[in-house]
This record gives structure tokens, C-alpha cells and sequence, in this order.
């Protein structure tokens, strides 16, 4: 498979149309296509559904929206989320073999799902919104055009003992984000979605561009310089997730060479001249 076509390949658009009641698994650990090492999905539950299998990976669930209660080692927990672009998530982080009760308390509830392959044992969790770090990125740099939000829900520091890095991004309208242009060994996984359903946006993988819409999934195979961009007009959400590798983790990335001089704030570079200057 050459170049162009593996980027094509790591954009899954059919979805597009919304997805269904029930867990959809987008893509899988060890399938034969661009392989990142994880599962991810979309788990939708009605109003008084009951999610209670055991896990047989290490397994997060994001909220995207809804009232959930989570029951996890005996105690029950009310979570809620009614914006993925005005509030930070709840994440539910457990290792493989945990038992986990989801009950939809809301007519619709939606999560994202991402489990991978992982022996190690460690303390089942719940991250609240008000332990998720969130950062604003960007401002002061060039014009501020890729000022965003970066939310982390945990990374190598937090769950050590963890195999995937899980957070979101809030890309302001007409705004870049992933920037300047970065890459990391390890593969990773963008889910986007819009502050309107005709929104859209471009997703730079290597020399390769791609419209992303709402529901898009990209796979980002590891060394790949990976910037996005929203089209004015419309705000721009992804859920990121790293896959760490065997004896290399993810401890952060690296800025492509040509274009670290952005984040000099004394170099804001080119700005067009007012009409009363010309």
C-alpha cells in the first residue's frame, strides 16, 4: 500500500449518518489494515438501559452526552454531561477483568469506548470533570491562529501502569490545531464531531489532506506529522487517544523542524496591510 493510499485508508467516514443503538466498533486491535493497537467505538443507550459485561481489555468510556449512573466497585455514582465543547468529561478507566454497571438515566447517552490489550493490574477509576487538566494552547502565537482548547484526562504520569493517553480537543472555528505540525512513534486516534452537523475540517496526515466531518474517525500511524484546521464557522471537537508502545510510551511529541519558529511569540508573522496603508 503506498503512502497516499494508507492515508486514505486511516479516514473512516461511514458513519457520517449517526450511529445506531448499541455499541459500534469503528475500528479494532490487530485488524489487518493500519493496525493502531486499540479498539474505539460509540456505545448509544436509551433511557433505563443496563451495560454490565465484564471487561476483557483495558477499557476507558468517555461521556460524551447524557445522565449516567456508573457503579464501579460497589459504589454508584451519578455523572452527567450535556456539551462536549463547554464541559470537560467523565471518564471511566478500568483494567482488564473489572466489572462495570452503566445505566442510562437520560433519553439519549452516548460514549466513546477505547480498550486495549493489557496484563497490568491497577486501581479502577473514575476521572470528573474537574480532574481533567485543560490547557489553553496557542495564544500570543502567530495572530493567535491556533489558539484551542487541549483538555487531558491522563498520560503516562497519571496511570502508569496504562497502555493508551486519552484527552479532547476544542478547535476554535477557522482556528488550527495539532500545531505547529507534530509527530510521536506511537499511533493514535482522532474522533471529530461539530458545533453544527454540516461542519468540517481538514485533517493533514504527512503530505496528505482530508476532509474530516462530523463522526469522522482517523487513524494516525506513528511518525506521521498529524495538524488539523476547522472551517470558519464551525467549531471543531475530537477525542484523542494514544496507544503506548512495548518499551516506548508516550512521553510526548516532537514539532516538525521548518516550523517550530511559530512558537516564537516575537515572530508573528506575515499581516496584511489595512486598506487605509495601501
Amino acid at each position: 500500500m503506498t503512502d497516499s493510499a494508507q492515508a486514505r485508508a486511516a479516514v473512516i467516514t461511514r458513519y457520517r449518518g449517526g450511529f445506531p443503538r448499541g455499541l459500534t466498533w469503528i475500528t479494532r486491535e490487530g485488524e489487518s489494515e493500519l493496525d493502531t493497537g486499540m479498539d474505539f467505538g460509540i456505545h448509544r443507550m436509551a433511557r433505563g438501559e443496563v451495560s454490565r459485561d465484564p471487561t476483557s481489555k483495558e477499557t476507558a468510556w468517555i461521556l460524551f452526552s447524557g445522565q449516567v449512573e456508573v457503579e464501579l466497585g460497589g459504589t454508584r455514582t451519578q455523572v452527567a454531561r450535556t456539551s462536549l465543547f463547554e464541559e470537560a468529561p467523565t471518564v471511566v478507566h478500568v483494567p482488564a477483568g473489572t466489572s462495570v454497571r452503566l445505566v442510562a438515566q437520560s433519553d439519549e447517552v452516548e460514549w466513546g469506548v477505547v480498550c486495549a490489550t493489557n496484563p497490568k493490574s491497577f486501581e479502577p477509576r473514575i476521572f470528573f470533570p474537574q480532574d481533567i487538566q485543560d490547557e489553553l494552547r496557542g495564544k500570543g502565537l502567530v495572530q493567535d491562529g491556533a489558539v484551542r482548547n487541549v483538555r487531558l484526562a491522563f498520560d503516562l504520569a497519571v496511570r502508569p501502569e496504562s497502555n493508551l493517553v486519552i484527552g479532547e480537543v476544542i478547535n476554535y472555528p477557522g482556528r488550527w490545531s495539532s500545531y505547529p505540525p507534530h509527530h510521536h512513534a506511537q499511533t493514535e486516534l482522532y474522533h471529530y464531531r461539530f458545533t453544527l452537523p454540516q461542519g468540517y475540517g481538514h485533517a493533514e496526515l504527512g503530505e496528505d489532506v482530508h476532509k474530516v466531518r462530523q463522526y469522522d474517525t482517523v487513524k494516525i500511524l506513528g511518525g506521521l506529522d498529524h495538524p488539523q484546521v476547522s472551517a470558519p464557522g464551525y467549531g471543531m471537537y475530537y477525542l484523542w487517544v494514544v496507544r503506548h508502545q512495548p518499551d516506548n510510551p508516550y512521553r510526548g511529541f516532537e514539532f516538525a523542524e521548518e516550523h517550530r519558529w511559530v512558537l516564537d511569540a516575537q515572530q508573528q508573522g506575515w499581516r496584511p496591510k489595512s486598506a487605509g496603508e495601501r
